[in-house]
C-alpha cells in the first residue's frame, strides 16, 4: 500500500515539485494581470482577453497538477488516459474562464468572491478528473475528509485571491492576489495527493491506449511554454499600462496644477492626489497630500457634508492649514472614476478674497465710507428699533441734528481734500463724547445726526454743549479751517411721534439756530410748524403741477470713459414753481413719495422721456429713475409696456433706475416686478449704490444689469485713498457679476482719469455735461446727415 504524501521525500523528483511551483507562480501572476487588462476594456474585446486569461490560468493549473504528477515517482508503471487528460485540461480552462467572468460582473456585489470560488471548483475538477486519467496496476482509494479539505481549500483561497487581487490597482495588490491564487492551487492538489492511497494489485493492468508519462511530459512542456508566453505578454501589458497610467497621471497633475482654485481627488475620506494650488492654500507641498485623511484639512463634521451632498452644490466650510489657522473656502463636490474605481473630486475655492470684498461692501453698506459714520439707511433702521424701544420703557428719545457752518467755504478757501479731513475730525471729536448705547451719522455732506436715549431733554442740551464746545477746542491750528457747528433738537415723543416728523422737527430747530446766529443749538418748538405748513402748501402745489405746464424734463449725458463718447441720458425732473422759482427735486421728491403723487408723476415723466428719445435718430439710451412707490405699485409693469407700444421705443433703449433703498419693504414684489420689466428687454440699474445697503445677496437676487456709484464715493477718488480702494472694490465686483459700472458725480478731469485708469465703463457728471434741455445735445441725439454720409464714404 502505497500513500502518495507519505512517498513526498523518497519517491518525489524535488526539481520537478519546484518547477511545479514556479509553472503555478507565473500563471497566477499572469491571471491577475490579464484580468485587470480585461476589467479596463468592453465587449468584444473584454471577452477576448478574458479567454486569454482563461487559457493562462488553466493552463497553469493543468501544467502544476501534471508536473507534480510526473515528480511522483512510484515503485509501479503508470500511464494516463488520453481522454480523461485532454478532459481535465478543458475542465481547467473552461471553468476558470467561467469564474474569471462572473469575478468582473459589475452588478453582482461579491462578484470577486464567488468568481474565485468558481475557479476553485475548476481547480477540482481538473484535479479529479486528471487523477481519473492516472492508471496504475492496482487500486487508488481516497480518504473523503482530505477530499473535502482539498475542495474548501481551493474555494476559500481562490475567492480570497480575486477578491484581493481585484480589490484596488498596484503592484502589492496584484501580487497578494497571485500568492492566494498558487495557496488555492498547491494547497488543492496537495491536500488532495494526501488523500490518495494505491494497494497494487499484479491483476490489474494499464491500458495499451494509455499515454506514457514521458510523453505527457510533452504536453506538459508545450503548456508550459504557452504560460510562460502569456506570462511574457502580461508583464509586457503590465508594464504598458503602468507607463501609461504614469503618462495619464503626470498629464492629469499638470492639468490639475493649471487650476487657480485647489483641487483635491478622494477616495472616501482619503486623500489620493492634490494639486499645487491647494498645498499652497494649506501650506504643505502637493506631494505630501496623498494618503492623509480630507479630516486633516476639514472638520470632521463638514467631511461627510461635502461628500455625501448634492454634486456641484458649493458648500461653504472652514479649512484648517498646516499651521492651524482657520482658512474660509467653498467646496464643491463632483463623483468621477479615477483609476477605474471610483472617487470624488473636491474643488476647494478660497474665500477670503471674497469675503474681504464682502466686509468693504457691508461696510459700505452701513457706513459712510470717508468718516466711517453710520450712513442715512443705517441711521433710520437704528432710529426706528429706539424709538418703539422708547415707546415700550417710557424713556425719551432726542435725535441732535450737526451743521457745519459755512462748510462750502471750507471747500472753496482750503479745498475739499481739507474739507474732507474736517468732516473726519468732527466725526472722531464728537463720537469721543458719546455712550456706547448713543450714535453719531453722516446723513450726507456736512450733515449728520446724533441719536440719544434720555430720561430728561436736559441731558440732550447738555451734550449739545459739549459737542459744541469740543468742536471749538479742534481750532487751535489757525492756519487751517474753523470748525463752526450748529444743531438742532427734537424728542420723542414731546415733538413728534413719528420718525420722519421726529427727523424734520430737528432739523427745523437746526435751520432756527442758523438764523439766530450759528454755532449754536436750539430745541424744537411749536412755533417752528410754518416750515411744516409751507411743506403742506408745496404738497398741494406739486399735484397741479403737470397740469400747469410748471415740469419739464432735463438730460445729463452720460459718456463712455475711454473714448468719451455720448453712450445715453439720464432724465432728469425740473419743477419751475410760479411764486417759489426753481424748486429742487430734493424738496420735492420726498413729498411727492409720501403723498402718492409720484405715481402721475412718474407716469408723465416716463411718457415723455420715452416719446423724446423714440424721437432720436441716434439710437441712445435712456435712463428714467423710479422711485419705490413705483415699484411696488401694481400698474407698473403694464404702464411700461404700454409706454414702449405708445412711443414705438425699442424695450432694450430704456433704462429703469432704482436704488436699493426702495427694494427694502417688500423685496419679493419688487423682484417680481423687476424680473416682470427685464422680461420685456427693459435694462434694470441700481441707482446711488453704496447709499443703501448695497447688500451682495441683492445683486445676485435682483436683476440688475448696471451699478451706478453713487457720487459720494466719486468725489476726490484720486486722492482718498480709502475711497479709491471702495471704488476699486465695487468695479471688480462689478466684473465679477458680469454687470456694467457706471460712475456719478464727475467733476474733475482728475476723477475720470482715476476711472480710465481702473476701466470704469461709463460715467456722469459736470465734467462730462450738466444737465441741460435735449436741445443742447442735438449733434447726439440728431447727428449730421451730411457728416455721417461723408464718414461711409471714407470707411
Amino acid at each position: 500500500m502505497l500513500t502518495v504524501l507519505g512517498c513526498f521525500i523518497g519517491e518525489h523528483d524535488l526539481w520537478l515539485v519546484g518547477l511545479a511551483a514556479l509553472i503555478c507562480s507565473l500563471a497566477s501572476a499572469a491571471c491577475i494581470a490579464l484580468l485587470h487588462h480585461a476589467r479596463r476594456l468592453t465587449g468584444g474585446w473584454q471577452a477576448a482577453w478574458l479567454g486569454v486569461a482563461a487559457v493562462a490560468g488553466g493552463s497553469g493549473i493543468w501544467a502544476t497538477h501534471f508536473i507534480a504528477m510526473l515528480a511522483f515517482e512510484p515503485s509501479l508503471p503508470t500511464g494516463y488516459a488520453v481522454g480523461l487528460t485532454v478532459l481535465s485540461l478543458a475542465y481547467a480552462i473552461v471553468i476558470t474562464g467561467v469564474g474569471l467572468a462572473v469575478a468582473l460582473w459589475r452588478a453582482l456585489g461579491l462578484a470577486p468572491v464567488l468568481g474565485g470560488v468558481i475557479l476553485g471548483g475548476g481547480i477540482a475538477a481538473m484535479h479529479y478528473t486528471g487523477m481519473a486519467a492516472f492508471e496504475v496496476p492496482g487500486h487508488i482509494r481516497w480518504d473523503p475528509g482530505l477530499v473535502a479539505a482539498s475542495l474548501i481549500l481551493g474555494g476559500v483561497f481562490g475567492g480570497a485571491g480575486l477578491k484581493v487581487g481585484l480589490a484596488r490597482e498596484g503592484l502589492r495588490w496584484r501580487i497578494a492576489g497571485a500568492l492566494l491564487i498558487l495557496l488555492a492551487i498547491c494547497g488543492h492538489h496537495f491536500t488532495a495527493m494526501g488523500a490518495v492511497t494505491i494497494l497494487p494489485d499484479p491483476g490489474v493492468a494499464i491500458a495499451d491506449s494509455a499515454l506514457p508519462a514521458r510523453w505527457l511530459g510533452v504536453g506538459v512542456a508545450l503548456a508550459s511554454v504557452a504560460i510562460l508566453l502569456m506570462a511574457v505578454a502580461a508583464l509586457l501589458l503590465d508594464l504598458r499600462e503602468r507607463r501609461q497610467g504614469a503618462l495619464a497621471r503626470e498629464r492629469l497633475h499638470s492639468l490639475a496644477n493649471a487650476a487657480v482654485e485647489g483641487l483635491l481627488v478622494c477616495r472616501g475620506t482619503t486623500i489620493v492626489n492634490g494639486n499645487d494650488s491647494f498645498g499652497a492654500l494649506v501650506g504643505l507641498p502637493a506631494g505630501d497630500l496623498g494618503g492623509v485623511c480630507l479630516s486633516r484639512f476639514l472638520p470632521v463634521t463638514a467631511t461627510p457634508l461635502a461628500l455625501a451632498g448634492p454634486p456641484d452644490q458649493p458648500i461653504e466650510a472652514s479649512l484648517v492649514g498646516a499651521a492651524g489657522e482657520a482658512i474660509p473656502v467653498e467646496l464643491i463636490v463632483r463623483p468621477v472614476t479615477y483609476g477605474d474605481q471610483p472617487h470624488y473630486a473636491v474643488a476647494v475655492r478660497d474665500l477670503r478674497a471674497r469675503r474681504q470684498a464682502e466686509g468693504q461692501i457691508q461696510f459700505l453698506a452701513h457706513h459712510d465710507a470717508l468718516t466711517g459714520l453710520a450712513n442715512r439707511a443705517s441711521f433710520t433702521l437704528r432710529l426706528e428699533r429706539e424709538m418703539k424701544l422708547a415707546a415700550a420703557t417710557g424713556r425719551k428719545l432726542a435725535v441732535l441734528c450737526l451743521d457745519l457752518d459755512r462748510f462750502k467755504e471750507v471747500n472753496d478757501l482750503f479745498g475739499h481734500a481739507a474739507g474732507d479731513a474736517l468732516l473726519v475730525t468732527v466725526a472722531r471729536t464728537v463720537t469721543e463724547l458719546l455712550d456706547d448705547d448713543q450714535l453719531m451719522a453722516r446723513l450726507g455732506g456736512d450733515e449728520f445726526a446724533i441719536l440719544m436715549p434720555c430720561d430728561h431733554a436736559v441731558s440732550a442740551g447738555k451734550l449739545a454743549e459739549e459737542v459744541l464746545e469740543a468742536l471749538r477746542g479742534q481750532n487751535s491750528d489757525m492756519a487751517g479751517p474753523t470748525i463752526a457747528a450748529s444743531l438742532g433738537i427734537a424728542v420723542y415723543p414731546d415733538n413728534a411721534d413719528e420718525r420722519a416728523l421726529l427727523l424734520s422737527s430737528a432739523d427745523t430747530a437746526l435751520y432756527r439756530a442758523k438764523a439766530e446766529g450759528r454755532g449754536t443749538y436750539r430745541f424744537f418748538e411749536s412755533t417752528m410748524g410754518a416750515q411744516v405748513r409751507d411743506r403742506r402748501h408745496l404738497e398741494h402745489d406739486l399735484r397741479g403741477a403737470v397740469a400747469r405746464g410748471e415740469m419739464h424734463l432735463v438730460y445729463q449725458p452720460q459718456a463712455d470713459v475711454a473714448t468719451g463718447a455720448v453712450v445715453g441720458f439720464e432724465v432728469l425732473l425740473r419743477w419751475s414753481h410760479p411764486t417759489r422759482g426753481a424748486v429742487s427735486p430734493a424738496a420735492f421728491i420726498p413729498i411727492a413719495e409720501e403723498s402718492g403723487v409720484i405715481l402721475p408723476l412718474g407716469e408723465w415723466v416716463l411718457r415723455e422721456a420715452c416719446r423724446e428719445a423714440a424721437r432720436w435718430t441716434n439710437p441712445l439710451s435712456v435712463a428714467v429713475n423710479v422711485s419705490g412707490v413705483q415699484i411696488h405699485a401694481p400698474n407698473l409693469v403694464p404702464l411700461v409696456q404700454e409706454v414702449l407700444r405708445e412711443t414705438g421705443l425699442r424695450p432694450e433703449r430704456l433704462e429703469i433706475e432704482v436704488t436699493e433703498t426702495a427694494l427694502i419693504r417688500e423685496p419679493a414684489r419688487a423682484q417680481a416686478t423687476l424680473r416682470q420689466l427685464k422680461a420685456l428687454g427693459v435694462r434694470i440699474a441700481m441707482d446711488d449704490f453704496g447709499t443703501g445697503y448695497s447688500s451682495l445677496s441683492n445683486l445676485r437676487a435682483y436683476p440688475f444689469d448696471k451699478i451706478k456709484i453713487d457720487s459720494s464715493f466719486i468725489r476726490k477718488v484720486d486722492s482718498n485713498a480709502q475711497t479709491a480702494a471702495i471704488v476699486r472694490s465695487v468695479l471688480g465686483l462689478g466684473r465679477g457679476l458680469g454687470m456694467s459700472v457706471l460712475a456719478e458725480g464727475v467733476e474733475t478731469a482728475e476723477e475720470l482719469g482715476f476711472l480710465v485708469g481702473e476701466d470704469c465703463a461709463a460715467a456722469q457728471g459736470y465734467f462730462l455735461g450738466r444737465p441741460s434741455e435735449i436741445a443742447a445735445f442735438v449733434r447726439h441725439t440728431h447727428p449730421d446727415p451730411e457728416a455721417a454720409a461723408r464718414h461711409d464714404l471714407a470707411a
